[in-house]
């Protein structure tokens, strides 16, 4: 069985084979009656583009459903949080050893973090849009 991930969305825009959706996202504690005195309780808006075939179907204003998988929120995680981090670290520790020098090693790991998304955004961020994409229903 899938466990899906599912919000509410209004259409923003629509394109051939795409629809602009705008997400609000609230924290938790959005409803409480505190949360004037509260600096926690927040809404963000998110746009999220969805390619579909049959975009022309949708209308700006139109309320919609996005889902997206589980699995694929922990698999973005992974890649977005979870390698960097790793990375960060043995190149981090790799350069404090070589170099004698914290602040060499701390920079040498920032640039390898760096390179890590600059080859992500370069090669890899039209197979990361495919694999971690978002299904909409009306």
């Amino acid at each position: 069985m899938v466990q899906t991930i599912s919000h509410e969305a209004v259409v923003k825009a629509v394109d051939t084979e795409c629809v602009r959706v705008t997400i609000v996202q609230s924290s938790a504690c959005a409803g409480c009656a505190a949360k004037q005195m509260c600096n926690s309780a927040e809404a963000k808006e998110k746009d999220v583009d969805v390619f579909t075939s049959d975009a022309a179907s949708y209308r700006v204003g139109e309320y919609v459903v996005l889902e997206g998988r589980l699995s694929d929120g922990r698999k973005a995680a992974l890649v977005a949080y979870g390698i960097p981090l790793v990375l960060l670290l043995l190149a981090l520790f790799i350069g404090i050893a070589l170099m004698d020098s914290e602040a060499l090693g701390a920079a040498c790991a920032l640039a390898v973090v760096a390179l890590y998304y600059a080859i992500i955004y370069i090669f890899f961020r039209k197979r990361l849009q495919q694999q971690f994409s978002f299904r909409i229903k009306h």
